[in-house]
């Protein structure tokens, strides 16, 4: 029984000492989408759309719930934003040729369409980044808008 309180005890110890070190925040400035939402111009409900459920890890700019404060929470939240922005960063957008710009719109709305995007994971906490029919067919609409311009594009990659 003494080794289980010793155990549990230091745990405890690492524990709290874990919360005074923790991953760098994606806190960078939300201007650095204005280039993306320019340059495919969303409809204002699917620009609500994606900063509810999209610019958060696909952003250089994340809103931070209370939790993120908790190692190792904070942990798991940095390892899905820089996964998401790895994938595709919408801060980034400029540095994307019109190739690039077309596919990953393609792969948006692919994502969202096939329920893979937004994860699952963070819509548990996040209930305004469930997307309906609707919302789905709106992101759609617009993409499909939005790749005009890339579509014909004689821009090499």
């Amino acid at each position: 029984m003494k080794i289980l309180k010793k155990l549990l005890l230091l745990i405890l110890v690492v524990f709290i000492i874990a919360q005074f070190f923790g991953p760098e925040k994606n806190d960078g400035d939300i201007a650095t989408v204005d280039a993306f939402l320019a340059d495919t111009n969303p409809p204002e409900n699917v620009q609500l759309i994606l900063k509810n459920a999209c610019l958060d890890c696909h952003s250089d700019h994340t809103r931070y719930p209370w939790y993120n404060n908790i190692t190792p929470v904070n942990y798991w939240l940095a390892s899905h934003v820089n996964d998401g922005k790895k994938h595709f960063n919408v801060s980034k957008w400029n540095d994307y040729s019109d190739k690039k710009k077309d596919h990953k719109l393609e792969e948006l709305a692919e994502e969202v369409k096939e329920g893979h995007m937004p994860l699952p994971s963070y819509t548990w906490t996040h209930s305004d980044a469930k997307l309906s029919k609707e919302q789905i067919e709106a992101v759609e609409n617009w993409v499909k808008m939005a790749r005009v311009q890339y579509i014909f594009s004689k821009e090499p990659q």
